[in-house]
């Protein structure tokens, strides 16, 4: 099976069973400090597992694109991707476990989907805990649907509990599907979890029957969710009978791309086949996130550090293959070649892609050769150490300064008998990711950094500067991603040069006069093309669902926004521009926030 006919099957097969087919949203959140990219399929539905009714309905399902970056370093072994796509069907407070459980077991088994062997499956349940009773409901399901009580395994929160997107809020039981790999066990405690490989988790279904509470209690829902997930790219890997999910047609013509370039076969020897896995994973993400409708470019902050460091490694490790040339475009149109028909949007915008990656590829040469000229001229006063041991923060300054690789001064200084305090140099990384993340530890709730009045007065006033932002300088103003907490807006826009002061005062007005005269805020849900035909303002050029909400403030600003809203814009005070500076090349970020509210 291909991961096309995967995705299909799972598609027709929930279709089939009464939900609506929705759209996978961008890689890069909206209103969301808390995280830099979207990092599971139920990301972009939180506000619809809040509370909120969803245009498509009770029931959907989707294929959703995913970045996860906390494990960068570990790419490059058997499993850990930094890009991956999720496969999920949900129930917004509509059918529950027997249902959930039963297709799940259905779809994992049914020799019309994928056939899995049936003796062969184990699954979890709650064991149950002083917050929440053992879930006798899925266990009782399992049993009905023919699993063995022996493969039933009933485990702690620690295993089997998804919890609340932030401190508080809806949060559950889960239940896990596992594949025996036919590999013995471990020992007479190995059982599903265990990291020795026998046990190869394929499905997690979520159930959200609580909601917890600022004092730690939980309190069950009325009417609670269901949440799934299934990987794309490891469900092939396990039907394929694979060891890696580098050994798949996700994978395939990147790696011979870059035999090609490298002139080295992927399994000449382990440096190699970790090599080939790093570049292979990095572009792709790399690929991705200049290709999503809300593309952003590397920079040195954020989700821009992150696409430059993936961009980074991937020509580090090219260079480790003896690679002189830039490369990057080549493997790039692999994988746009690898998801045509899956995710058109990156053919649509292969020259950005291209053209960025080979900007940022010709721009990282010189920062090595600039990092080794000064490394070399740190050297002479470096080695009269007698310890031989080159301090973290003068290893970090070439990093920060030259953007030099700490792996490149780890190598330099082993070629001349020293060390690098790498501890030391991981001291000063860590501030410097605390600085560039700001905010990312708050908690998330609906899609903001919470469901505050003003986080909500926030959300609106990012539609008033939206219109205001292109009466005032252009029609080629249009939005490049927002940042909404308690405190204050932060607004991304396409603009090719600073904004005059005359410009800013502009804007500040119009944004106030409409405010004066409070306009209401009303909402409808449509079709896109209805949506179209009223010419509402869609912030993204991205895929939308068949229906969708659309926010109109007074005559003023109509837009497709699944955000919360206030009901009318007097209460939101007095806007003010606090600062107005670059986000990235040809994007300008401006910070507002409102004073005077009632």
């Amino acid at each position: 099976m291909t991961a096309n006919e995967l995705r299909h099957k799972y598609i027709d097969f929930f279709t089939s069973r009464g939900h609506a087919e929705i759209s996978g949203k961008s890689l890069i959140p909206e209103n969301d400090p808390t995280v830099l990219f979207t990092t599971a399929g139920m990301h972009p539905l939180v506000p619809y597992l809040l509370g909120q009714d969803h245009p498509a309905g009770a029931r959907l399902v989707d294929v959703q694109k995913c970045i996860r970056t906390g494990d960068i370093e570990a790419v490059g072994d058997s499993s850990h991707l930094t890009f991956f796509e999720m496969m999920g069907n949900w129930s917004l407070r509509d059918y529950f476990k027997k249902e959930a459980l039963s297709w799940s077991y259905e779809f994992l088994t049914s020799r019309e989907y994928l056939g899995l062997d049936k003796n062969r499956l184990s699954v979890t349940v709650f064991e149950g805990d002083e917050d929440a009773p053992f879930d006798q409901e899925s266990y009782d399901t399992w049993v009905s649907l023919g699993i063995p009580e022996e493969r039933i395994y009933k485990l702690p929160k620690e295993d089997n509990w998804w919890g609340p997107a932030g401190l508080t809020g809806p949060c559950g039981p889960d239940s896990e599907m596992f594949y025996d790999t036919g590999i013995d066990a471990c020992g007479s405690d190995c059982r599903p979890g265990c990291s020795c490989g026998k046990y190869f988790e394929i499905w997690n279904d979520v159930f959200m029957q609580y909601d917890k509470q600022a004092d730690g209690t939980y309190k069950p829902m009325a009417r609670p969710c269901v949440d799934t997930g299934m990987g794309v790219e490891r469900t092939i890997t396990m039907l394929l009978g694979e060891k890696n999910v580098y050994e798949t047609d996700l994978f395939a013509d990147i790696i011979k791309t870059i035999e090609n370039i490298s002139s080295r076969k992927y399994t000449e020897n382990e440096d190699t086949i970790q090599s080939f896995r790093v570049i292979a994973d990095h572009v792709k993400t790399a690929t991705m996130i200049l290709g999503d409708e809300n593309s952003i470019k590397p920079s040195n902050l954020g989700q821009g550090y992150i696409l430059r460091r993936l961009i980074r490694r991937a020509v580090r490790h090219g260079l480790k293959l003896g690679i002189e040339i830039d490369f990057l475009g080549r493997i790039a149109d692999s994988v746009i070649g690898i998801y045509k028909g899956v995710f058109d949007e990156l053919k649509d915008r292969r020259d950005v892609i291209i053209s960025e990656l080979a900007l940022e590829e010709t721009q990282f040469r010189k920062t090595l050769e600039h990092g080794h000229k000064e490394f070399d001229k740190l050297l002479p006063n470096l080695q009269r150490n007698p310890k031989k041991i080159i301090p973290g923060r003068v290893a970090f300054r070439l990093y920060d300064t030259y953007g030099f690789p700490v792996e490149l001064t780890e190598e330099l200084a082993a070629e001349n008998g020293m060390t690098v305090d790498r501890s030391g140099f991981d001291e000063a990384f860590k501030k410097h990711q605390e600085t560039s993340k700001k905010g990312a530890d708050k908690t998330f709730k609906g899609g903001l950094a919470d469901d505050s009045v003003m986080s909500t007065r926030y959300h609106t006033a990012t539609h008033l500067l939206h219109e205001a932002l292109r009466l005032t300088l252009g029609d080629h103003v249009a939005q490049k991603g927002s940042n909404i907490t308690a405190e204050r807006l932060r607004f991304d826009f396409v603009h090719p040069q600073p904004m005059t002061a005359e410009e800013k005062e502009a804007v500040e007005k119009l944004v106030n006069k409409k405010i004066a005269a409070n306009l209401p805020v009303s909402l409808k849900t449509m079709t896109l093309q209805e949506a179209r035909d009223m010419n509402a303002r869609a912030l993204f050029e991205g895929k939308y669902d068949e229906q969708v909400k659309v926010y109109s403030i007074g005559d003023f600003s109509t837009e497709v926004c699944g955000g919360p809203h206030v009901d009318s814009i007097g209460e939101l005070g007095t806007f003010k521009i606090a600062k107005e500076q670059s986000s990235s090349r040809g994007v300008r970020r401006i910070r507002g926030v409102l004073t005077g509210e009632d």
